[in-house]
Formats: C-alpha cells, structure tokens, sequence
C-alpha cells in the first residue's frame, strides 16, 4: 500500500468525521462519491457494502471500516486501511464532540443554542435522505428492485413493524430470484 493511498484514507475519513453532522450515515454519499472516484470500489460494491454494516450489528460506522479494507488492499494493506478509516472518522468527531459539549452545557440557556437545533434538524434529515437516493441508485437497477424499495421505504415510515422483517421479507423476495437471477 502507497503512502498516497493512506493519505486518501486518512484524510477522505477525517473530513467525513467533521462534516457527518447527525451521524455517519449524512455523509454516505459523499464517502461514496469518493470511494469510486479513487476507484477502490464500483457503485455495487458500495451498495453491498452498506447492507453488510447496516445488517451486521454494531455501529453503522461499520460501513467506514469496510471501504477502508477494500481501499488499502488485500490481507495486510486491507487490515491497515480498515484501522485507519476508522481511527480517522471517530477519533475528529470525538474530540470535536468532547470540546463542543462542554461549551454547549455552559450554554445551555443561550438563545442561539435552540436555534441551532431547531436548524440541524432538516439538515440532518436531508443528509440522510440523500444517502439513501444514492444507495438505492446504487443497488437498484430495475423496476422490481426500484418498487421494492419503495415499498420498504413506505412501510418503515407508516408503520411501526420491526424493520427486520421487512429486511428479513426483502431477503427472502431477493434470494427466491424474484427479482431477477441468482447470482452463484
């Protein structure tokens, strides 16, 4: 592994740390952008990726250290650009977070403190909106794909069933081959 690629990582991570404002998922798209850009992996990849964090149980900052193994390589580069990309996405955020929540507790009766969480809260929806347009484009490629999403998406916001068995159906839908070829 070059020394250019671990600088992409630690800096791409890094910048993503400051920037995932309501949480790692708000800067999905931008990690995406970047991650085929460098060419460490293709669209689909990504969209596979992303199911395995957000399936596996654990932080969803899980996805950060999956890139980072497929951008530094196989077997050793592999482990390393995991160690990194994680490192650089927590390590930002939590100190900016420590500093900032010992201001924001001696502000706690500032005016411009609520309006700044009554601001972050359409920013961090659209964030998160966002990563799943770009996930969805990702994985997605045909009408019965597309509607399947749709209705998944309908059904986590109208209703109040476990999302696991709706990814549970999902899976069963994917893997019955209705929704094209089995891949072997």
């Amino acid at each position: 592994m070059s020394l250019d690629n671990l600088w992409k990582i630690v800096s791409l991570f890094g910048m993503l740390s400051i920037l995932s404002i309501g949480g790692g998922n708000t800067v999905v798209p931008e990690m995406h952008r970047q991650a085929v850009s460098y060419g460490w992996l293709d669209g689909k990849q990504f969209a596979d990726l992303f199911a395995i964090a957000q399936a596996a149980p654990g932080p969803s900052v899980l996805l950060v250290s999956l890139v980072g193994y497929k951008a530094g390589g196989e077997g050793l580069g592999g482990i390393i650009g995991a160690l990194l990309a994680t490192i650089a996405m927590v390590a930002p955020a939590g100190l900016l977070v420590y500093f900032t929540a010992r201001f924001w507790t001696a502000a706690k009766e500032a005016p411009w403190r609520r309006a700044i969480e009554v601001g972050f809260a359409p920013l961090t929806v659209g964030l998160v909106l966002a990563s799943g347009v770009i996930v969805a484009k990702s994985a997605d490629h045909g009408y019965r794909e597309w509607a399947l999403t749709a209705v998944a998406t309908i059904i986590f916001t109208a209703t109040k069933i476990n999302p696991l068995i709706v990814v549970g159906i999902a899976g069963v839908i994917g893997w019955l081959g209705w929704l094209g070829p089995v891949p072997m």
